[in-house]
């Protein structure tokens, strides 16, 4: 017998009230569409500007903690990290909704994939959609090989090399520099874009072929 029904209440009323518990769990584990996710998204713009008069950006949090643990003078890192600080929180309470995502509210389901796209994938030796990264290239035991030299050291070098040559990342740029009308931040946005692109149609095969795909 569940809490509904040791309540006392009516086996019609109990039924709605699973059915709402429900339909609100499918809410939140399922994926959201587009035109919920994306404003929600965008509305942390001018929810910050008007709250704290702070700009949106993720990368920038790694400067922060390195001027805050790293000992060395270096000038780049030579300034009043503490009034940034929010930043650091805003990225924590990231990694922790994410932890509980993952970990709690997941999707049961595999992912979502078009056929087309599965195709060109299972090409590159990529057949696991089980979760929201492949584990075909994301798993532990690929981080001492050269998937893990690729993706994981190579790759996050480059990530975050381009992000402070470009002074952002995706979310300070595409997202906030765009919506603040900064030329910049357009450029850097169509530059991030073009190099998605042609890693994705040009370089993508013959790099995973050569580390072992």
């Amino acid at each position: 017998m569940d809490l509904c029904q040791r309540k006392a209440r009516s086996p019609r009323s109990c039924v709605y009230k699973n059915l709402k518990q429900d339909f609100r769990m499918n809410w939140i584990t399922q994926p959201w569409p587009w035109y919920v996710a994306g404003p929600l998204i965008g509305l942390t713009v001018p929810a910050l500007l008007i709250l704290g008069n702070k700009t949106f950006g993720i990368s920038s949090s790694l400067r922060h903690i390195c001027a805050a643990c790293m000992p060395a003078k270096i000038p780049f890192f030579q300034y009043n990290w503490k009034k940034e600080s929010w930043n650091l929180l805003f990225v924590m309470g990231v990694l922790i909704g994410g932890f509980i995502a993952t970990n709690f509210l997941a999707n049961p389901d595999a992912i979502v994939i078009s056929e087309v796209t599965q195709a060109d994938l299972a090409a590159l030796g990529i057949i696991d959609y089980t979760h929201l990264m492949p584990s075909d290239i994301f798993s532990w035991e690929n981080l001492f090989t050269a998937k893990g030299l690729l993706f994981f050291v190579i790759g996050g070098f480059l990530v975050g090399f381009g992000t402070r040559y470009a002074g952002g990342c995706t979310s300070g740029h595409a997202i906030m520099g765009i919506s603040a009308l900064q030329w910049p931040s357009l450029v850097a946005t169509m530059a991030f874009m073009l190099g998605g692109f042609l890693m994705t149609h040009v370089f993508l095969e013959p790099l995973m072929k050569i580390v072992g795909f």
